[in-house]
């Protein structure tokens, strides 16, 4: 596949704000630490990258996510960060599948990071390759490389229990110690090793272990396990395997295979750096990998208020019928964000903004709706909705236009600043909808809309004057009477002249279409659900998913499914990616015009 994306040049004075990881790089190209570096054409050891040219990337990155669910808004950080900064300082984003934990693991979640991905609008293909990988692909050279570890005297099998081995390996304040499998000779170790490979041994019966330094003040240097034995079948490798390797050892070995530059983690990563080194340095001076080796430079993660993000929990808001589905418009998943109708353009907006820098940071949820109002206000169309209607009667419409029946045409611009857009039609009927709070009967200090004695202008309609209304037995407003003041239709001449302080949106009914709308809003009451060790579930804001019937503008009739529109007035909304279908609308509330959100 050809590179057919502009040329990628440096970060100019209109780049994304600076950060460390920036700083990094720059000093990195500017020292030359990077040249030299050969590429075989595809991820390989040592000798693979020795036959190939230079690298035609000046630096390599990844987004390495697992497929054991769904990507969520606080990977969008990681996405936009590894393949921006690859973007900016000409080199390759890969995007590879950690998939060394077969039980976890689904094809379904790898073709939903891949959809995701690109959805969120980047591409892992650059000078006639698709940088798409596998850690599962690496299998073998993994085991390679484990014998040549355990040749080496740096691993051996240990028989311990595992309740033994947690009890040894000390804790912050007391070294750990020795198992008394680890002065096998590196011969007995590789004998051991390749009976776990052959299947020879329960599952748990044995680990494959670094030997490192059990006093080590860095508890992840004291022996780390390599490889466990677990009879699964894995989604790319099938039952080839019963053992895996672990998570820790196989990540550094995949980054310097793929020829990764900057290892770009989050910073609970950071204690695992040393044994990255450590690993990589081995192999290295081994002979299986090539110099320069990849650098792990960690990150603080971004955290969204009223969300969470935690895998387990997410499945369980799926699981126990709380969502809908992992695409549920509530969801903080990339798909769920998709269907409710964010926009890439607004996440990237929000990732970028943050930087990155050393510690964690919080961002409130608000920050990510006004990313996506900047991004909607300059190109959604505009419509006029009713979502909580009442009947507007005009007593004399047949005394205005000769017929009760007559329909008086109206337009307004699609967008008020993109006449490109053209325009939308609609009639103003005898009868029209209209919101039931613009309508008071004893109006209160500086309510200016309908009220007996009061004018509005419909808007790009005519200008009303409201007479009284209707009630049931119960009381409740059944309809709204007005009378039309003449020769008051927006647009034509002297119809200012009639002055009035409130405007007023409607939908005719002789060509409004019903519609379900749904109003969705923050999934949680508390900006961290999970505080104080709370159950999340107590704070499940019970407001989250408000349906109504709604009446809207016949331009909506027909559009397709993901179009967005601001709703004049309500805010934006989207025609949902699942159930819509023209003809048939059905519409998300995306978020509201401005942040005037109290919680529950």
């Amino acid at each position: 596949m050809s590179d057919t994306r502009p040329a990628l040049k440096p970060p100019t004075a209109a780049a994304p704000p600076a950060n460390f990881l920036r700083g990094i790089i720059e000093r990195d190209l500017g020292a030359g630490t990077l040249q030299g570096r050969q590429w075989g054409g595809g991820p390989g050891d040592a000798a693979h990258h020795a036959a190939g040219g230079p690298d035609p990337a000046r630096i390599r990155t990844r987004f390495p996510p697992e497929p054991n669910g769904y990507l969520h808004v606080g990977h969008a950080k990681s996405i936009c960060l590894n393949f921006g900064l690859a973007r900016d300082y000409g080199g390759v984003c890969h995007l590879r599948f950690d998939d060394t934990n077969p039980e976890k693991e689904e094809q379904e979640y790898v073709d939903a990071i891949i959809e995701a991905v690109h959805w969120l609008g980047f591409d892992w293909a650059a000078n006639d390759t698709t940088h798409l990988f596998y850690a599962s692909d690496y299998f073998d050279f993994m085991y390679r490389a484990a014998e040549a570890l355990v040749a080496d005297g740096l691993a051996y099998v240990d028989e311990q229990s595992a309740e033994a081995m947690r009890a040894n390996r000390g804790d912050f304040t007391t070294p750990g110690t020795d198992s008394p499998f680890r002065s096998r000779t590196p011969a007995e170790n590789l004998a051991r090793l390749r009976e776990m490979k052959d299947g020879l041994h329960a599952d748990g019966a044995m680990v494959l272990r670094a030997k490192i330094d059990m006093a080590s003040p860095n508890i992840n240097l004291r022996d780390p396990a390599l490889y466990r034995i677990k009879r699964a079948v894995h989604h790319n490798t099938g039952s080839r395997w019963c053992i895996y390797p672990m998570y820790t050892y196989a990540h550094p070995i995949e980054d310097a295979l793929e020829g990764i530059t900057h290892s770009i983690c989050t910073l609970e990563f950071e204690d695992q750096r040393p044994f990255y080194d450590w690993l990589l340095e081995n192999l290295a001076r081994l002979g299986l990998l090539a110099h320069p080796l990849p650098k792990q430079y960690e990150f603080g993660r971004l955290n969204l208020s009223y969300v969470v993000t935690s895998k387990r929990k997410l499945r369980a808001l799926v699981e126990e019928g709380i969502v809908s589905g992992w695409d549920d418009p509530r969801m903080p998943t990339l798909f769920g964000l998709r269907r409710r109708g964010y926009t890439p353009a607004a996440i990237r907006a929000m990732a970028d903004g943050t930087g990155a820098s050393k510690t964690n940071i919080w961002l409130d949820y608000s920050v990510l709706e006004q990313a996506l109002r900047n991004d909607l206000e300059g190109q959604a169309p505009r419509a006029m909705a009713v979502l909580d209607p009442v009947p507007l009667v005009l007593q004399n419409w047949a005394e205005v236009f000769g017929s009760e029946t007559h329909v008086e045409p109206c337009q307004a611009p699609a967008h008020p600043q993109r006449p490109e857009l053209g325009l939308r039609h609609f009639g103003l009927s005898r009868t029209v909808w209209i919101e039931r709070e613009d309508f008071a009967e004893a109006a209160p200090k500086g309510f200016f809309r309908l009220f007996p004695g009061n004018r509005v202008r419909l808007k790009y309609g005519m200008v009303v004057e409201c007479t009284g209304c209707e009630k049931d037995a119960t009381g409740a407003i059944t309809a709204v009477h007005a009378r039309v003041v003449p020769d008051t239709k927006s647009g034509t001449p002297g119809a200012d002249t009639v002055k009035v302080k409130g405007t007023i949106t409607w939908v005719g009914q002789a060509d409004a279409v019903a519609a379900p709308v749904v109003l969705y809003d923050r999934l949680f009451t508390a900006p961290q659900p999970e505080a104080d060790g709370r159950d999340f579930r107590e704070v499940v804001n019970p407001q989250s998913k408000v349906l109504v019937q709604a009446w809207l503008e016949p331009s909506l009739a027909n559009v397709a499914a993901e179009s967005r529109f601001q709703f004049e007035r309500h805010g934006y909304f989207v025609a949902d990616r699942e159930v819509h279908r023209p003809g048939a609308p059905l519409f998300n509330r995306i978020t509201t015009l401005k942040d005037g959100w109290a919680g529950g």
